[in-house]
Formats: structure tokens, C-alpha cells, sequence
């Protein structure tokens, strides 16, 4: 299983914005764009997505952009790539009970678990959060 870029870029994208969130000046695609080494039109894309879900605003105009739509720390992952590509499912037996089985099939059992499993982390998983955990496990090793 692998996540699409469409999940893995905008959720790069949503952290540039909670690293700014607060200051009231909205970050241009330009600038995520740079960051993240993405194309520009992609990301458009995506943050139309995430507008359309409440996660962004934009800004129009020569210093417009895009801001959170609400603090870091209320922005979870699984709301992120339930924007971007609609809701998080890993098997269909397990997500809509379409199971030829009847639902009891061994194989089943280990889907629920990592269903689970993945609904929680993502969940539970704030912008902050990340945000977070980067600062106390990776910045001391990227400053000289």
C-alpha cells in the first residue's frame, strides 16, 4: 500500500502553513512550492481541495496566499487526506462490507486491525503535532 501524492504532497504543503500560522501573512504557492520542490499548478490543485474543506482560506491579491484555516493543533491528518482523496479505506470488506464471505474471513481480521490502526494514528495526528515532534527529533541535527 502506498499513499499518493496527491496525501504526501499536501500534507507537506499543510505543515508550511502551520509553521507560519499566526503571523496573518498568507504563504504563496510560490513559496510552498520552493520549499517543498513542488510544481506549482499541482499544489494548486490540492489546496483548491483543501479550501473547498475548510482546512485553507486564500488570499487574493499581490501579497495574497493561503493561510490555515484554523490553528495547527485543530487540523488532524486523517481530515487532511480525507480532502485530498476522500476517505481513508484499505480494504472494501473491511470499509463497506462488500465481502462475498459473509465477513468471516480470516483475512479479514487483519485488515480491521490495520483499519484501525491507521484511523487512529491519522486521527490523532495534528499539524502540531508534526510540527512537534520534527522540532525535538530533527532540528538540532540540521543546525551546525
Amino acid at each position: 500500500m502506498k499513499l499518493s501524492t496527491k496525501t504526501r504532497y499536501g500534507l507537506r504543503a499543510m505543515i508550511d502553513l502551520a509553521k507560519g500560522y499566526g503571523t496573518g501573512k498568507p504563504i504563496s504557492i510560490s513559496e510552498v512550492a520552493r520549499e517543498q520542490s513542488l510544481s506549482e499548478s499541482y499544489l494548486e490543485q490540492l489546496f483548491a481541495k483543501l479550501r473547498r474543506a475548510g482546512l485553507v482560506s486564500s488570499v487574493r491579491g499581490a501579497q495574497g496566499g493561503y493561510l490555515l484555516g484554523r490553528d495547527p493543533s485543530e487540523i488532524f491528518a486523517d481530515q487532511i487526506v480525507e480532502a485530498l482523496e476522500g476517505p481513508i479505506s484499505i480494504s472494501d470488506c473491511v470499509d463497506y462490507g462488500t465481502c462475498d464471505r459473509g465477513g468471516c474471513c480470516p483475512a479479514r481480521f487483519l485488515w480491521e486491525k490495520v483499519s484501525v490502526a491507521i484511523k487512529l494514528a491519522t486521527s490523532r495526528t495534528s499539524l502540531q503535532s508534526l510540527i512537534d515532534e520534527y522540532n525535538a527529533k530533527c532540528r538540532e541535527k540540521e543546525e551546525p
